[in-house]
């Protein structure tokens, strides 16, 4: 069983479901309205738990009903929470996601507590980092963070994995601290100036991510599939065809499936990728972020069919 420790957001996701996006200026009529524990953190942790990997959480909530409630959620999806600071300051993050008919999504994300988290929180969780096989991290929380969870990871033979998302200029000590980075095809390209159009421009990524100092690589490209290039070799998986409900934490879904699966060598990448990938053609077909994320037995019963 892998342990996985997730440095990151936890949100509040309130969905409204659209026929369209609207225009600028425009108001339309949303078909629905749901609220769910959410956050590209709180995502991961549940995927890689769900997936039996034991799970940790290093992050901050807001004193208020919506911390209480992320607490609850990934206490009951049997995450340790012992790490997660409560900060009478400040609120919890929360989201706000337009889905159109078509599955896919707009978001606007407010980071409260989530900008809050500190060195000082991640030096307090640094028996949950110390401890892991995985550190996972994304940018919903502030690099300082991520960099110092990085730091007491490498010292102690942790490996690495870092979501850059949402895609913002890194720190090149944080790059060079991580041992694989996993960008959707758009990160990719904002990071790299190289944009993804086939095999020769991804292998072009994975050289340059290799002078920033990241050796391993997956690129996730939507419902075409991942490609991943590591020092043993690199290939293209494609992606599980399903029809698309709500694509929110299709990524997720996938970074925390791959961490429970994974051995911190990599020598399992392609297997690891697979099981990863078919638990996010599952959570794609379920509306939510953490109510669509499946479990081992569910991703497991679906691979037989």
């Amino acid at each position: 069983m892998n342990k996985v420790t997730v440095v990151g957001s936890l949100n509040v996701d309130t969905t409204m479901k659209i026929k369209r996006m609207p225009l600028p200026g425009e108001t339309i009529a949303a078909m629905g309205k749901s609220s769910a524990a959410g956050g590209k953190g709180a995502n991961q942790a549940v995927s890689a738990a769900r997936s039996g990997a034991q799970t940790s959480f290093v992050g901050e909530v807001g004193k208020d009903n919506g911390g209480q409630m992320m607490l609850k959620d990934l206490q009951d999806n049997g995450i340790d929470v012992s790490g997660i600071r409560e900060n009478d300051q400040v609120g919890t993050g929360s989201a706000a996601i337009l889905l159109d008919e078509n599955g896919q999504n707009s978001i606007l994300v407010y980071g409260g507590a989530n900008q809050q988290l500190s060195v000082e929180d991640v030096e307090a969780a640094k028996k949950q980092i110390v401890s892991a096989d995985f550190v996972v991290a994304q940018f919903e929380t502030p690099q300082a963070a991520t960099l110092r969870a990085f730091q007491l990871a490498k010292e102690n033979g942790v490996t690495t994995i870092l979501n850059p998302a949402p895609a913002q200029k890194i720190d090149p000590a944080v790059l060079k601290l991580t041992d694989l980075i996993i960008p959707n095809e758009t990160e990719s390209s904002a990071l790299t100036g190289i944009i993804i159009t086939d095999e020769t421009s991804m292998l072009m990524s994975a050289a340059k991510f290799a002078q920033m100092g990241v050796r391993n690589l997956i690129i996730t490209v939507g419902a075409k599939g991942a490609f991943y290039c590591t020092q043993d070799g690199y290939n293209f998986i494609p992606a599980f065809k399903v029809d698309a409900v709500d694509t929110t934490a299709a990524g997720d879904t996938f970074i925390g499936a791959l961490s429970s699966q994974l051995k911190p060598d990599m020598s399992n990448i392609e297997k690891a990728l697979v099981y990863a990938q078919r638990a996010s053609s599952l959570a794609v077909q379920k509306m939510g972020a953490l109510p669509s994320i499946p479990t081992k037995d569910q991703i497991i019963a679906a691979s037989q069919d």
